[in-house]
């Protein structure tokens, strides 16, 4: 790719992707993009050629690079995108900021954002994919967000914008959330730190969080399957009906379902991306068998497959 903009952060022609995902699988980049700033992030934008794909990726921790890579731009946001400030009971953080640095900066100002805690992953991927943990989700404290769009416009985003759904959101092909403003119910500093101590030994006991994972593989289902809509209700499990399938433990190549908790994929070692979407599409296929059931991916998986 050449005749890219001028930056004052970082391009890398050709960024090898299995480094910067957590399951470690992926292929490379066009080019991966850090901006310095969100001035940075505008103006690239505004001055890159339309035609050219970009992509925001977080820290990688749901996602899927397939082994051939990615034919776009790769944006990812560090330094310059990762403050954290508390403003009465509103907390104001960047798209890179940590869900679990979020919990605990607003559970020291006696804010409730305790269900981030455990969510392996940064605020903007919160915002885009509605996460969500033990019954509370992204929507229920979004007040607003920042973004740039794909022509290079910084604009406000509400929740009318983003229309949240289960584990989804309508963010526009291209816009980059670069902001997210939440706001929290208040709640005793000391008892909400418990409460995330309490709930960091409970997924330590029932997840494979020493493994190469990327949580949760697939959405829990909403009646017979995973439609998004907000009425639907998950109270059966991703994780029964792949063990009613006999999924659990079942490998291809390196990829594995674990053992310790059959909705988690791990690369247990020398996975390619091929494996790991070989292997989900063999357990939806067996679950639907055994069910009726669609299992629908929770693990965004993008790119393009390895060459022949």
């Amino acid at each position: 790719m050449t005749n890219l903009p001028e930056v004052r952060g970082k391009l890398i022609p050709g960024k090898v992707l299995s480094e910067l995902t957590w399951l470690r699988v992926g292929g490379p980049a066009d080019v991966l993009f850090m901006p310095e700033d969100v001035d940075d992030l505008a103006s690239f934008l505004a001055a890159l050629d339309p035609g050219v794909e970009v992509f925001p990726m977080g820290v990688g921790s749901n996602l899927i690079v397939r082994d051939g890579g990615l034919r776009a731009v790769v944006i990812r946001m560090g330094r310059g995108f990762n403050g954290i400030e508390i403003e009465g009971n509103r907390v104001i953080a960047g798209a890179a900021a940590l869900d679990a640095h979020v919990a605990r900066k607003a559970a020291e100002a006696g804010l409730d954002l305790t269900f981030l805690r455990t969510i392996p992953g940064s605020i903007g991927g919160a915002v885009r994919m509605n996460a969500g943990c033990y019954g509370s989700y992204t929507k229920d404290v979004f007040v607003e967000a920042k973004a740039v769009t794909r022509q290079g416009e910084i604009v406000r985003i509400t929740a009318d914008d983003l229309r949240f759904q289960y584990r989804q959101t309508e963010l526009p092909e291209g816009w980059v959330i670069v902001e997210a403003t939440f706001e929290a119910p208040e709640g005793d500093p000391d008892e909400l730190k418990v409460r995330m101590e309490a709930q960091l030994a409970k997924r330590d006991a029932t997840q494979p969080t020493k493994e190469r994972s990327a949580g949760s593989t697939f959405r829990n289902p909403a009646g017979f399957s995973s439609t998004g809509r907000d009425d639907d209700t998950h109270e059966l499990k991703a994780w029964k009906v792949i063990d009613d399938a006999g999924m659990r433990g079942a490998r291809v190549g390196g990829a594995q379902m674990s053992e310790k908790h059959s909705n988690f994929m791990i690369n247990a070692g020398g996975a390619t991306a091929s494996d790991l979407e070989e292997l989900g599409e063999e357990v939806r296929k067996k679950v639907y068998d055994s069910s009726g059931i669609t299992l629908e991916w929770e693990i965004m998986r993008v790119g393009e497959p390895a060459p022949e």
